[in-house]
């Protein structure tokens, strides 16, 4: 049976630079696992596209220096999921907020088109991993000798590592992805809490705060709207406090 080719990358490039665009216009047109939805000297238009776009914007070819919004003042407005983002510019000084914005590439200008499919590469395969973590977060674990009904496969990085959640002290938003922390362990998962909230099978798993989902198995105590877990405290939101009180009274 022949493979099914994947569906070629929505992509937008937003820069001041018309030459700029041009160039990486020019690089799409090349690229047969890309396709250019819009082409922006601006970057407010280019948030109001990717809230918009139907269906959504898959990789951001993203200019860092630009009037009224910058590159690194766009990434943390980008809606959740939001798209892979692939830096562009001229000055490599800029890696370091780069890496700590979390996006797919950082490309300095002139850009090369040998690098400029290497970019497209990772960000392809980060896109997908995303995707593939919203459909399906979390499966049940294979039937086994001693498997317990607290496993799941979870998606960590490029492989599904079988977790149970027996271990799980709380759920951490991070962004657009969730972070599982047990007493020994961090495990970053593509997904947001939101979809993990609505998606974990375990009862036991309570939203106390916008960015904390904790095991009420796990609660060692509570004082002062802090929860502590073994050796982590957990903040309860002022929202969640009086719902999960009464809750936690009634386990």
């Amino acid at each position: 049976m022949p493979t099914s080719t994947p569906s070629p990358l929505r992509c937008v490039v937003v820069d001041d630079n018309e030459i700029n665009r041009l160039t990486l216009e020019h690089y799409i047109s090349l690229t047969d696992s890309l396709e250019l939805v819009a082409s922006l000297p601006d970057a407010r238009a280019a948030l109001n596209l990717v809230r918009t776009a139907e269906p959504p914007i898959d990789v951001l070819f993203l200019d860092i220096e630009m009037p009224h919004l910058s590159g690194l003042e766009l990434v943390p407005l980008l809606p959740s999921p939001a798209p892979e983002v692939v830096l562009v510019t001229s000055h490599p000084n800029f890696a370091v907020d780069a890496f700590e914005l979390r996006v797919a590439d950082y490309l300095v200008k002139p850009v090369e088109y040998g690098r400029f499919l290497k970019a497209v590469e990772r960000a392809g395969t980060q896109r997908r991993n995303v995707l593939a973590a919203l459909r399906s977060p979390a499966e049940p674990a294979p039937s086994a000798e001693g498997s317990a009904d607290t496993d799941l496969f979870v998606k960590v990085n490029n492989k599904l590592v079988r977790l149970d959640f027996n271990d799980v002290l709380f759920i951490e938003a991070m962004s657009t992805y969730s972070m599982l922390v047990t007493e020994r362990q961090k495990h970053i998962v593509y997904i947001t809490l939101k979809a993990l909230e609505e998606r974990l099978p375990f009862a036991n798993f309570r939203r106390v705060h916008r960015s904390y989902i904790v095991n009420t198995r796990r609660i060692d105590s509570v004082q002062d709207n802090m929860l502590q877990l073994g050796s982590y405290e957990v903040p309860i939101g002022k929202s969640y406090a009086e719902d999960f009180m009464r809750q936690l009274r009634g386990l």
